[in-house]
């Protein structure tokens, strides 16, 4: 992120972005950047990129690395920082953080960076730019993802279409979680779509994804209707919602949509945990384990004899 700038307001033409993966391959066709917008709607008990879920930036500190020089603390003019007890490394009162960034300039080891910056249309324009080759040699492109690009509307619809208007094929990654008006249009700026469909029994999905997921597949089925080209993305957490009666579930919910026939099945990592703890929310990530890989198959072979596409890990 340090080619973005951070000035400035956001606004249709500026967004607030918290990463930028070149070289993307499970985002979508082909060789891919990655976009990924932060805020969103859903706190999945898994989540990996848990930066990406605040709408606003802040700080990530991975204590591993500091070396208690506390260049940190005094360069932070709200007192937010602190030295750590018997010179170890330092604590952070993210209530009276304001997201400056002056400690992360301050600090010589890296320990603390931000999630989050501001940057314009042009910015992002210009970094997914440079590897226009790989996308054209390999039929890849650009994918919007977070985070939750539907929180961002009027800064993803411009981007989709700048991008787009340009020649690049683009990829909306979403969880549906949106009022319909604004997954339609999205939706009509993308080349693809990319839905997860993480649990069927409301209960659960409050559970482990803390939300109702009635509006997430509503706008699936909607979604079905419109034409658009839709793979449909399984995250698998064992315990979770890799049993039978869930992948039941997810197969007779899908089966009548002809025009979801493509799925992804996505084995979970817990890549999430230390991200959880760099930024003082570790009680909110729960340590699941990966689906084995005979449960994979049996997975991948239920959804491809009810007559499905299916890939694994993308």
């Amino acid at each position: 992120m340090s080619n973005l700038k951070a000035e400035g307001k956001a606004g249709p033409a500026r967004g607030l972005v918290f990463d930028v993966k070149r070289f993307a391959l499970h985002d979508g066709p082909g060789i891919r950047t990655t976009l990924f917008l932060k805020g969103c709607p859903l706190h999945c008990l898994w989540c990996h990129n848990p930066e990406g879920i605040g709408p606003k930036p802040e700080l990530l500190f991975h204590s591993s690395r500091c070396r208690s020089c506390y260049a940190c603390v005094r360069a932070c003019p709200r007192h937010a920082l602190k030295p750590g007890p018997d010179k170890g490394p330092v604590r952070i009162d993210r209530s009276k953080c304001d997201a400056c960034g002056l400690c992360v300039a301050a600090c010589p080891y890296e320990a603390i960076r931000m999630a989050g910056r501001e940057a314009s249309i042009a910015d992002l324009l210009a970094a997914v730019e440079r590897d226009r080759p790989f996308y054209e040699q390999s039929g890849g492109g650009v994918t919007l993802s977070g985070g939750e690009p539907l929180l961002q509307p009027e800064f993803s619809a411009a981007l989709l279409s700048a991008l787009r208007s340009r020649g690049f094929h683009t990829t909306l990654d979403t969880s549906g979680q949106a009022p319909w008006p604004v997954l339609e249009r999205l939706a009509a700026e993308a080349d693809l779509v990319l839905y997860d469909l993480k649990l069927m029994n409301e209960a659960r999905h409050k559970e482990f994804v803390r939300c109702s997921n009635r509006l997430i597949l509503d706008n699936l089925c909607r979604l079905a209707g419109t034409g658009r080209s839709i793979r449909v993305r399984i995250p698998l957490a064992a315990g979770a919602n890799d049993d039978d009666a869930a992948i039941k579930a997810k197969i007779d919910f899908l089966r009548p949509l002809p025009a979801l026939r493509t799925v992804d099945l996505l084995s979970y990592h817990k890549g999430g945990q230390e991200k959880h703890r760099a930024l003082g929310q570790e009680a909110c990530f729960r340590l699941f384990a990966a689906p084995s890989a005979e449960r994979l198959e049996a997975i991948r072979r239920a959804f491809a004899e009810a007559g499905f596409t299916v890939t694994l890990g993308g």
